[in-house]
């Protein structure tokens, strides 16, 4: 499970193998061996016992901002493998092999994307043909992915562009299928201008935690990306990697808007924009959560949504071991 603290002043402290989370006159306590992260999203005190508890069951603790980027975590410094898959990391951007891996990233957001939009059209047979038209849309962007040979280094802008031309086709659909009140227009951060972003942007900031501990754990360098460019503190490889997910985050949010969950009091109107306040993040990550700790189908075995990332990261480290023997 995972601990989430998002009260003002809570306090997380060490109870023999519990976290002890204080929250006011109120005390709740958590066994370690239950929680596999502490997500932080507000200003809150942490004892120095819970933080060696955390680190000795390989549990990382994680700070969330306002607008749901995560911008620090408390974990220990040891890397999940051997260096060989840091070094053949490094080696296979410039290589086909490299480029086959990035393209499938991106064909596989394109797939995740009309699925969903397949899944909303059975529920909204009124608006079947305009969501078919959409659906088709992407279909021909996702086709022009099937013939591009070359390297990443020649065909990056190229992949990009394709990639942000379905982008907002896609954006489109979802702005098309919400209600009036909160249609919107297009992807917006930092911070977000209407609600809906608001609330997929902190959706997204919660795989990016996902991505980066399962990117760790499997051995494999976050910083050190294929399609995303190397820049300075830049985690180019979790932004390769979460193409593949971003679509549980949209579904999640769509489905709370569907469900007239959302209300206009989960957000702050700031100056330029909109955040979510406690009330919309308690919302969001409680719903987001039991999502991902849902067990689907995947690759022939019953598996929760959250431990798919860990999987597919396991099987790029492991290939690229696989490689390495090969070569060596």
């Amino acid at each position: 499970m995972n601990l989430v603290i998002n009260t003002y002043g809570a306090y997380l402290q060490r109870q023999g193998d519990c976290f002890r989370v204080r929250v006011d006159d109120k005390v709740y306590d958590v066994a370690c061996a239950k929680v596999s992260s502490i997500l932080i999203s507000t200003a809150a005190y942490l004892t120095t016992d819970a933080i060696k508890l955390a680190i000795d069951h390989n549990i990382d603790i994680i700070f969330i901002d306002e607008m749901g980027e995560p911008y620090a975590r408390i974990w220990h410094s040891r890397f999940g493998s051997t260096t060989e898959i840091r070094r053949r990391q490094l080696a296979i951007a410039e290589t086909e092999e490299g480029f086959n891996l990035a393209l499938s990233w991106v064909k596989r957001k394109f797939d995740n994307q009309i699925e969903l939009l397949k899944k909303l059209r059975t529920t909204r047979t009124r608006k079947s043909a305009q969501i078919t038209g959409y659906i088709e849309k992407l279909e021909n962007c996702r086709k022009q992915l099937n013939t591009m040979i070359g390297t990443i280094d020649e065909k990056r802008n190229t992949i990009m562009g394709v990639e942000g031309s379905g982008g907002r086709i896609y954006f489109q659909a979802l702005s098309f299928l919400m209600p009036e009140d909160y249609k919107f227009e297009g992807r917006s951060r930092n911070p977000a201008k209407d609600e809906f972003n608001a609330l997929l942007n902190y959706a997204y900031g919660i795989l990016y935690s996902r991505v980066e501990r399962a990117c760790v754990i499997a051995g494999l360098d976050p910083y050190v990306g294929i399609l995303h460019t190397d820049n300075y503190n830049k985690k180019s490889l979790v932004f390769d990697i979460i193409e593949n997910y971003r679509a549980w985050a949209e579904e999640v949010v769509i489905n709370l808007f569907a469900a007239r969950k959302v209300k206009k009091e989960h957000f702050d109107q700031l100056e330029n924009g909109y955040t979510l306040n406690k009330e919309g993040k308690a919302l969001l990550i409680e719903t987001f959560l039991r999502f991902l700790d849902e067990s689907v189908r995947y690759c022939g075995r019953n598996i929760k949504r959250a431990d798919i990332i860990q999987f597919d990261c396991h099987k790029i480290a492991n290939s690229l071991l696989s490689r390495e023997d090969e070569s060596g």
